[in-house]
């Protein structure tokens, strides 16, 4: 993706603005890793795990009347794992101490979650270029009579008005 050393600036940009952030990672709704920083956590799990979570909460959103998906906090033990929209190609997912301002959290990830929406969305929206157009290939003449497009004609139907005698 053109927008990686982008993204993963960003993720950084967010990393510095809320200290007590262990971990970010931008993801594809598919969840494929677009860029993290993750240090001791696997990043592919995550945006796997990330996906699922998303899927489930736009269902959940959805289901309930409550509109489209924005964000997801989990809170765990020894902290929270919040993931937040990023445009309609891509989802952000902080990992945080559990000593974290929340309200900090949620300001901050919504912030990067709209940039890196950005960013992802509109390299998505490039048209992807290849290295070297594959040669034609040459058209496979048994298959290409068997089959035509158009469909057959029905025969045209004639009508005839016989003649209508009348008697005076």
């Amino acid at each position: 993706m053109a927008a990686q050393p982008e993204i993963r600036a960003e993720l950084l940009r967010l990393r510095a603005r809320v200290p007590q952030l262990t971990g970010a990672l931008a993801a594809g709704v598919d969840g494929l890793v677009l860029a993290h920083d993750t240090p001791g956590v696997e990043p592919e799990g995550v945006a796997a795990l990330t996906a699922t979570a998303l899927a489930v909460s736009v269902r959940m959103a959805d289901t309930t009347g409550q509109g489209d998906f924005r964000e997801l906090l989990v809170r765990g033990v020894y902290g929270y794992v919040a993931t937040y929209a990023a445009g309609e190609s891509a989802v952000l997912t902080v990992l945080a101490q559990d000593r974290v301002n929340v309200g900090r959290l949620h300001l901050e990830g919504r912030r990067a979650g709209a940039r890196i929406g950005e960013l992802a969305d509109a390299a998505a929206a490039l048209p992807a270029t290849p290295a070297k157009a594959p040669a034609k290939a040459p058209a496979d003449t048994a298959t290409a009579r068997t089959r035509s497009a158009r469909t057959p004609r029905t025969p045209r139907t004639t009508t005839t008005n016989a003649p209508t005698t009348t008697e005076s």
